[in-house]
């Protein structure tokens, strides 16, 4: 167990792929649909994508086997490795890079067609940071580039306040699993969300908890924060519209005016 950001997610980096009820059909199902957006607004063709929170590599796997060029980026280092081990087995060529998207010091390139920051990356992000990592996120951006993030519909979340997410139940005979969240509220706005992997091998049961703090990171303020980094166009896709699993934010970054 850690609470810091890249010990939650180094320590859960071995498990993530359990979370799904299978990984590999889910990698293909974001894959297809995050490539039917992008088609969508950039039109055909295989694109530029730094994928800020890449993990290990969920939608950077996915989309590169779309044909795209994909640049993986994570601030936790065992999740990153975990990445390019998962994209060397299937032969892919992916440049994975660990970075924090408050910066993206280590990534030099200034033109991509797309940056993305999913799976709920961002709200692990005070206001501050989260104004640092979206105007880091745009200066990677060229003119006419794509930005996208998804996170937890934290607009209905804050007044709901769940303690529990879950159980989810995958798997067979000798090989089950249980996925649940306990989720301890610290304040009106942040929670410690407690997740617990449950799973069975020769029909022994071992259990894995990780914890992290989130905040609820509300639609418009989101918003306000791409806006204040020079994005345009902003647009919330819900999952019944996108058929994505989270709400997904679209921006883009101004064309250059020709003089």
């Amino acid at each position: 167990m850690n609470d810091t950001i890249p010990g939650f997610y180094d320590s859960l980096a071995p498990y993530y792929h359990l979370i799904f009820e299978d990984w590999e059909k889910s990698i293909e199902r974001q894959a297809a649909i995050l490539n039917s957006l992008l088609e969508a607004r950039l039109g055909g063709g295989p694109r530029r994508i730094l994928d800020c929170a890449c993990g290990i590599g969920t939608q950077a796997i996915g989309l590169a086997r779309h044909g795209h060029q994909v640049v993986g980026l994570d601030l936790s280092p065992a999740a990153v490795e975990r990445a390019k081990r998962e994209a060397q087995v299937r032969g892919l060529d992916i440049s994975f890079l660990v970075s924090d998207m408050g910066s993206l010091a280590e990534v030099e390139e200034r033109d991509f067609d797309v940056v993305l920051a999913l799976d709920n990356a961002l709200p692990h992000l005070a206001p501050a940071g989260l104004k640092n990592a979206v105007s880091a996120m745009s200066t990677k951006l060229r003119p006419g580039g794509i930005f996208l993030a998804s996170t937890r519909d934290y607009d209905a979340l804050i007044r709901e306040r769940p303690t529990v997410q879950g159980p989810s139940f995958y798997g067979h005979d000798g090989q089950r699993r249980i996925v649940h969240q306990v989720w301890d509220w610290i304040d009106r706005e942040r929670y410690a969300l407690h997740m617990y992997i449950t799973h069975q091998t020769n029909w022994h049961w071992e259990t894995h908890h990780f914890v992290s703090v989130y905040r609820c990171l509300q639609r418009g303020e989101l918003s306000r924060a791409l806006a204040s980094a020079g994005l345009e166009g902003i647009r919330w896709l819900m999952p019944d519209e996108s058929g994505f699993y989270q709400p997904i934010v679209v921006a883009r970054k101004p064309e250059v005016a020709i003089a």
